[in-house]
């Protein structure tokens, strides 16, 4: 579990196909504190450290997960963001987010609004039906808050700190982001069609 609150900003050192994906992450993370076998969420996406370095950490990738998340776009030297597995006793300062991405979502306009910029994204119709206003979503792993919903669209303000401490900064209208929807809202959705 984690909580949707980005700790380290990774750069892709490699990736190497083989029967699934291997990527080599870069990282300020103290590795002597991380375990083979940890959760790191990657982009979002939950990821088991396989290989490590003083600096680094290797993540097999399954064809799965890269069919379902913007992993297919990955390149050597990008940046991702990172979040280490929740331990009790941490702050949850996000919402609780599990790593498991629904889909992704497409950028579709940046708007400066204040000091802030307003993201309007477009989500998959199937998802869409979870995202409601006030609401939380992680996107590439960053716990959000939802303003509006407009059908397939939902808009987001991103505060000028999570652009310095996280990849939003670098976001372009186009990208594909990684979204995994509300847990609390997936559990609502199955209980109301069931009633």
């Amino acid at each position: 579990m984690f909580t949707g609150i980005v700790t380290d900003l990774g750069e892709i050192r490699h990736l190497e196909r083989r029967g699934d994906l291997r990527a080599r992450i870069g990282t300020s993370y103290d590795m002597t504190r991380v375990d083979v076998g940890a959760s790191i969420a990657c982009d979002g996406v939950c990821l088991t450290v396989v290989g490590k370095g003083a600096d680094w950490f290797e993540v097999d990738i399954s064809a799965e997960t890269v069919s379902k998340t913007n992993i297919g776009g990955w390149t050597e030297g990008g940046r991702i963001n990172l979040e280490r597995a929740l331990k009790v006793g941490d702050e949850l300062g996000g919402h609780i987010v599990s790593g498991h991405v629904d889909g992704v979502a497409e950028i579709l306009a940046m708007v400066p609004e204040g000091d802030s910029t307003r993201f309007t994204f477009r989500a998959p119709k199937d998802l869409a039906r979870f995202i409601a206003p006030k609401g939380s979503v992680a996107l590439n792993g960053t716990s959000l808050t939802v303003n509006e919903v407009e059908g397939c669209d939902f808009g987001i303000n991103i505060i000028p700190h999570t652009k310095e401490v996280t990849t939003w900064g670098a976001a372009e209208v186009g990208d594909v982001v990684n979204l995994e929807i509300d847990t609390l809202a997936r559990y609502v959705a199955r209980l109301a069609e069931t009633i």
